[in-house]
């Protein structure tokens, strides 16, 4: 991808070790479903969240402000696989857990002023497979599909946030639901 740093690990947890963590993540995570508004319009955000971080340092985004929890004993786990690899020391992770197809998120970029300037974000993905979606936002002919698999990886890094836009789209055919782990560095504003 032009004017990306885009690296993806089909298979960096294999699959006994992602369905143990799905199965714990799923059932211990305090999930919550917030109110977005977009174009003027509220309505239940079309997931949900929750935010862990090993500080207490907000996160916010489409005016939500999220109070992070303590990591957890998986999220350290996985926390600790994905800073062996790009070592760097993450210190907030946002989990969305899409229930079903229906569940999405729509085009965006994850920069926000906390995060800072070209922002590394690991994504991990547990559970039911979902196509990824990238489009640059100058160029919207280049355009970009990645099927995110269970117990997969996928890093974002130096320009990627500021150049393109990602989304996770609906699908019509019923699917079992995923969880999304997205490590990030918050900085405090």
């Amino acid at each position: 991808m032009p004017e990306a740093s885009v690296v993806y690990y089909p298979s960096f947890f294999n699959p006994t070790i992602a369905d143990t963590l799905f199965n714990t993540l799923l059932k211990e995570t305090p999930w919550q479903q917030d109110q977005i508004t977009v174009y003027g319009k509220t309505h239940p955000q079309p997931r949900l969240t929750a935010l862990y971080a090993d500080n207490d340092t907000t996160y916010t985004y489409a005016n939500i402000t999220m109070q992070p929890n303590p990591f957890t004993k998986a999220l350290l786990q996985i926390k600790h696989e994905i800073e062996r690899i790009t070592t760097t020391a993450f210190t907030s992770c946002l989990l969305n857990l899409y229930r079903d197809g229906q569940d999405s998120n729509g085009w965006h970029s994850d920069n926000e002023k906390e995060l800072g300037v070209d922002p590394i974000i690991i994504s991990v993905n547990l559970g039911q497979e979902r196509i990824f979606h990238f489009k640059h936002k100058k160029n919207t002919a280049w355009r970009q599909k990645i099927r995110l698999e269970h117990g997969s990886i996928l890093i974002t890094k130096g320009t990627t946030q500021e150049n393109w836009l990602h989304q996770l789209p609906k699908v019509k055919k019923s699917i079992g639901p995923r969880i999304n782990l997205t490590f990030r560095i918050i900085n405090p504003t």
